[in-house]
């Protein structure tokens, strides 16, 4: 019986060799059928390493990075300017102007001018410019208890001397005083001012009894005796040749000298004027002189100049903020109150004058200028 093949059997090809049985080409096929079979059993190759392709130029990244050197540039150089140069700080300029060292506060002011500067029998202190004073020393760490008030007389104001109860000579750091700032008193050694706190102008007060002559001009002065201030820039409006001016030292002099009638007239600021007509409406006249020049008010610090600088920022803070209302209560309170009694004369500028910002370095935790 023939053998059946198994179906799991491959067809066994015999290698034949060579010679008559079997010819080079069926070697040559043989051959090539093997080594087919023999790779088909290796494993397969390893596959080649990946290689990164070489960076790109990333110009996002560049551009962030030199913003993020000009920043860092930017706020050193800000430092430098904080913390090296610009004008000076509030510290440095306490430190200068020795306000650190001073346990009270001296001020020379006047102290016989109802509405601008009064010491009444008892002691008490009041008037505008003492309100004034008042706001600066509170600016410069001063409570009131440590403010020492000096009244002073019209010549003394350049020097800086006040004069104490008992008559004694007394040096103060600023003069509050009715001052007005002119060019000749900038001029003066130990003269600064400080930028103006008041507009005013030149006025005159003549006693209703008298029932002197209306007065609207310097002309309808021209043969009277008028009184004024030492040193005041009211002396100056008037022709020696045609008026006979008396000059005193304060003004409750000149008021004397027209209650006694040793004079005809007494011609100062109407802001001073005013008050006294205030006080006395029923005996004094107060008339507009008509003279067009404005008095401007100004703190004098001697030869202080980091002192001038914290009361310019002191008026610069009242006059900027609208929240700081101390001048305006000032005004209310001394020169508005008179408005009443002296009718239709002016008396100063319901207004304070404009205050340019002073040359301080505000550090950025600072909150300098309100």
């Amino acid at each position: 019986m023939p053998e059946t093949p198994s179906r799991f059997a491959w067809p066994l090809r015999r290698r034949m060799p060579p010679g008559p049985d079997g010819s080079a080409e069926d070697i040559a096929v043989q051959d090539v059928a093997e080594r087919e079979a023999a790779d088909r059993q290796l494993p397969p190759p390893e596959p080649e390493p990946l290689v990164d392709p070489p960076p790109r130029f990333n110009l996002a990244m560049f551009r962030l990075a030199a913003l993020g050197l000009a920043l860092v540039l930017a706020v050193a150089l800000a430092m430098v300017r904080v913390f090296v140069g610009g004008p000076p700080s509030v510290a440095e300029l306490r430190a200068e102007s020795g306000v650190d060292s001073w346990t009270v506060l001296p001020i020379g002011v006047k102290d016989d001018q109802p509405g601008v500067a009064l010491r009444d029998k008892n002691g008490v202190w009041s008037g505008f410019d003492i309100d004034i004073a008042y706001m600066i020393a509170e600016d410069l760490g001063f409570r009131r208890d440590d403010v020492r008030f000096y009244g002073m007389e019209s010549e003394d104001r350049l020097r800086m001397q006040a004069v104490d109860l008992s008559g004694k000579r007394v040096p103060v750091k600023m003069v509050v005083a009715s001052f007005s700032i002119t060019a000749e008193r900038e001029a003066a050694p130990g003269v600064t001012f400080s930028q103006p706190y008041l507009f005013t102008e030149q006025s005159v007060l003549t006693l209703t009894k008298a029932k002197h002559r209306p007065v609207s001009t310097v002309r309808d002065l021209w043969g009277d005796r008028v009184c004024s201030l030492s040193t005041a820039t009211s002396v100056k409006t008037f022709d020696p040749a045609k008026i006979d001016v008396i000059s005193r030292n304060r003004m409750r002099e000149c008021i004397a000298d027209l209650r006694n009638g040793d004079v005809d007239a007494v011609s100062t600021d109407a802001a001073i004027l005013a008050g006294f007509k205030a006080q006395s409406p029923g005996e004094f006249d107060h008339w507009d002189l008509g003279v067009e020049k404005t008095e401007a008010y100004g703190v004098n610090v001697g030869d202080n100049l980091a002192l001038k600088k914290l009361v310019d920022l002191t008026l610069y803070r009242s006059y900027a903020d609208p929240a700081d209302d101390r001048w305006e209560a000032a005004y209310q309170r001394n020169l508005q109150s008179e408005s009443a009694a002296n009718k239709t004369t002016p008396i100063a500028v319901a207004q304070q004058p404009r205050v340019t910002r002073p040359p301080i370095r505000e550090l950025p935790w600072e909150d300098v200028f309100g």
